[in-house]
C-alpha cells in the first residue's frame, strides 16, 4: 500500500534520513521504531506533504506522493495522528470528528448559506458517523462534552477518532501512546487492535516497546537516520544492531581516568 524507496532527507548540511526504503503491506499493523532523533517523525512528515524529500520516491497505492499537497494526500486516503495533541479544545467531541470528515462533505455555498435539506440531510450523516466512530473508541458517552474537560488518555482517542472520520485506507499514528500511564495504554491498545480489525491498515511510530510488540505484525528500526532491521517482532526484539542501537555497547562507555 505504500512504498519508501531510496528516500533522503537533508536539511542544508545535516542528513536526516538516508536512503530509506521500505513497504508497508495493506491490512497490517507496521510500526517504525528507533531512538530519539532517528528520523521517524521526519518519515511521516515527508509521506504526508509537510516536508519534501532531497532524494528518493515515495507511492501510495502506486501513485506518487511527490508534490501532492496534505489536503489531497488527505482526499487519497492517508489519515494521521501527531505526537503532541490538536485537537479543538473548545469543541464538542462530535464537533471535533466531524471536522474530520471535511475532505468529504461537499455541498455548494446556497445549500450551507440556506441551510437546505441537502446540506442538513449530509450533516446529520456526519454525526451519526462521528457517533459510530466515538463508539469505536469508548467516548461516545461524552460525545457532547467539551474536548478540553477530557482527561489526557480520553484526548488521544479522540484524536484517534476524527483521524479515522478522513475515511483514510492507511492510519499513520505518531506515538499514540505518548505521555499515557500504563492503564491508558493498555486501553488504546485495546481501541487500535480494535481498528485493525475493521479492516484498517495502519502505520505507527512509537517508542514503547510493549505496545509495538502486541500490535505491530512488521517493524522496520531507523538509527541516525538509515534503516538497521526489518522483520517480524520477534526477531526484530532479538537483532543485536537493534539492542546496541537502543542499549549501546559496553566498548562504547567512558572508562573514568
Amino acid at each position: 500500500m505504500l512504498k519508501l524507496a531510496n528516500v533522503s532527507k537533508r536539511f542544508g548540511g545535516l542528513a536526516v534520513l538516508q536512503d530509506v526504503s521500505f513497504t508497508v503491506p495493506e491490512g497490517k499493523v507496521f510500526g517504525l521504531i528507533g531512538p530519539n532523533g532517528a528520523g521517524k517523525t521526519t518519515v511521516f512528515n515527508l509521506i504526508t506533504g509537510l516536508l519534501k524529500p532531497t532524494a528518493g520516491s515515495i507511492e501510495f497505492d502506486g501513485a506518487s506522493l511527490l508534490g501532492v499537497p496534505p489536503h489531497r494526500i488527505t482526499r487519497r486516503g492517508l489519515g494521521r495522528t501527531f505526537q503532541n495533541i490538536r485537537i479543538f479544545k473548545e469543541m464538542t467531541l462530535v464537533e471535533n470528528v466531524v471536522v474530520g470528515m471535511h475532505s468529504h462533505l461537499n455541498y455548494g455555498v446556497a445549500s450551507w448559506l440556506f441551510s437546505l435539506p441537502d446540506f442538513r440531510a449530509r450533516e446529520q450523516r456526519a454525526r451519526d458517523r462521528a457517533h459510530e466512530l466515538l463508539t469505536w473508541v469508548g467516548l461516545d458517552a461524552k460525545a457532547h462534552d467539551i474536548a478540553d474537560n477530557l482527561s489526557y488518555g480520553d484526548q488521544r482517542k479522540l484524536e484517534l477518532a476524527r483521524a479515522l472520520a478522513t475515511e483514510p485506507k492507511l492510519l499513520l499514528l505518531d506515538e499514540p501512546v505518548a505521555g499515557m500511564n500504563s492503564g491508558e495504554k493498555v486501553q488504546l491498545m485495546k481501541v487500535v487492535s480494535d481498528v485493525a480489525r475493521r479492516g484498517f491498515t495502519i502505520f505507527m511510530i512509537e517508542h514503547d516497546m510493549r505496545f509495538v510488540m502486541g500490535l505491530c505484525e512488521r517493524i522496520a528500526v531507523l538509527n541516525f537516520g538509515k534503516i538497521i532491521a526489518e522483520g517480524a517482532p520477534d526477531e526484530i526484539k532479538n537483532n543485536p544492531a537493534v539492542i546496541e542501537a537502543y542499549l549501546g555497547r559496553e566498548d562504547d562507555e567512558e572508562v573514568a581516568p
